[in-house]
C-alpha cells in the first residue's frame, strides 16, 4: 500500500487555473504598462469601441480641416500684402495724377504709370508655393493678367485683359462650412487697369504726348480721370479690408478646430489610454497574486500523510 498526497485532483485544478489567472492578469498588467493603453484589441476595449473610432475618426477630420484651413490663412496673409501693395500703386497714380495738374507739368508721369502697371500685373500674376496662379480662380495655371505692357494694355479691350476663372477658390474649414479666400484678378484688378488704359490711350492720341506742360486738353482728360483713379484706390482698400476679414475668420477657425482636435484626442485618450499609476499598482498586485498562487499548489504538492504520521 502507498501513502498517497493530501490534495485531490480538484483541488489541483482550482490552483493551476488560479495561477493561469494570475498569469494573465500579470501579462495583460505588463502589457498596459508597457504600451500605455488599456488594450491592443477592441476585445479589450469592449462596449466602448464605438465611442473610440467615433472620437478618433472625428478627431483625425479635425486635424485634416485645420490643416487646409491653415494653408488658406497663409494665402490670405500673402493676398493682404500683395492687395495693401496694389492699393498703395493707386494711392500712386491718384497722386501722380494730381501733382501734374497741380503742377501743371506732365514731367515723369507716363514713367510713373508705366511703372505702375508694371508691379501690378507682377502682382496679380503672382504664384503660390506649388506654383499656380493666385488670382487665377479655377484657371490657375494660366496667368490671368494676358498683356505685358502698356502699350499692349492700351491695345487690347479692358475684358480681355484677364484670363481668369470665373469662381474664386474656397476651403473647407468645418462640415458643410466653407470660406473664400481666394481673389479673381479681374475682380480687384479692373477699375485700375482701366485707369492706366485710359491714360495709355490718351497719351498715344493726337492730345497726348504729356511730357511738360500741360495743354487744356491734356488737363481736361487728367481732371476727367482723378475720379476713376479714387475710385480705383477705393476699390482695392474694400479688397484689402475683405481679405484682412476672411483671414480674421479663417483664424478663428483654425482656433476652433484645435479645440474639437483636443477635445475628441481627450475622448479617445480616455477611452485607451491607461492610468498608469494605478496599471503600475495592479501589476505588483496581480505579480504578488501568481507567485502566492505558485507557492500554495507547490506547497499543496508536497503534502502526504506521512507529515501527519507520529514519529517514534
Amino acid at each position: 500500500m502507498t501513502i498517497e498526497r493530501v490534495s485531490t485532483n480538484n483541488q489541483t485544478q482550482l490552483l493551476l487555473n488560479q495561477i493561469m489567472q494570475a498569469s494573465n492578469a500579470v501579462d495583460t498588467s505588463e502589457a498596459q504598462v508597457a504600451s500605455g493603453n488599456v488594450s491592443p484589441t477592441y476585445a479589450g476595449i469592449g462596449d466602448k469601441t464605438a465611442v473610440l473610432e467615433a472620437a478618433r475618426t472625428a478627431s483625425e477630420r479635425a486635424d485634416a480641416y485645420q490643416a487646409n484651413t491653415q494653408l488658406a490663412v497663409t494665402q490670405a496673409d500673402i493676398q493682404n500684402t500683395q492687395l495693401t501693395s496694389l492699393s498703395s500703386l493707386s494711392e500712386d497714380l491718384r497722386t501722380a495724377i494730381s501733382n501734374a495738374l497741380a503742377n501743371n507739368d506732365a514731367t515723369g508721369l507716363m514713367a510713373q504709370v508705366t511703372n505702375i502697371f508694371d508691379q501690378a500685373s507682377q502682382i496679380l500674376n503672382s504664384k503660390d508655393s506649388n506654383g499656380n496662379y493666385l488670382y487665377g480662380g479655377e484657371n490657375d495655371s494660366t496667368p490671368p493678367v494676358t498683356v505685358n505692357s502698356l502699350a499692349q494694355l492700351a491695345a487690347t479691350p479692358i475684358a480681355n485683359v484677364f484670363a481668369n476663372g470665373a469662381q474664386a477658390k474656397k476651403v473647407l474649414v468645418a462640415d458643410g462650412e466653407s470660406v473664400q479666400v481666394g481673389v479673381l484678378a479681374s475682380s480687384v484688378g479692373t477699375q485700375l487697369m482701366q485707369a492706366l488704359q485710359d491714360i495709355a490711350q490718351f497719351n498715344a492720341g493726337a492730345s497726348g504726348n504729356m511730357q511738360t506742360n500741360l495743354t487744356q486738353a491734356q488737363a481736361t482728360f487728367l481732371t476727367a480721370e482723378l475720379p476713376t483713379s479714387i475710385a480705383a484706390n477705393q476699390a482695392l482698400n474694400t479688397a484689402t479690408a475683405s481679405n484682412g476679414f476672411v483671414y480674421n475668420q479663417l483664424q478663428d477657425a483654425v482656433t476652433q478646430q484645435q479645440s474639437l482636435s483636443g477635445l475628441y484626442k481627450g475622448f479617445v485618450s480616455d477611452i485607451q489610454d491607461v492610468d498608469m499609476g494605478k496599471a503600475i499598482t495592479n501589476l505588483n498586485q496581480n505579480q504578488v497574486a501568481l507567485q502566492a498562487a505558485l507557492q500554495v499548489t507547490a506547497q499543496l504538492n508536497k503534502v502526504s500523510l506521512l507529515n501527519y504520521l507520529p514519529t517514534q
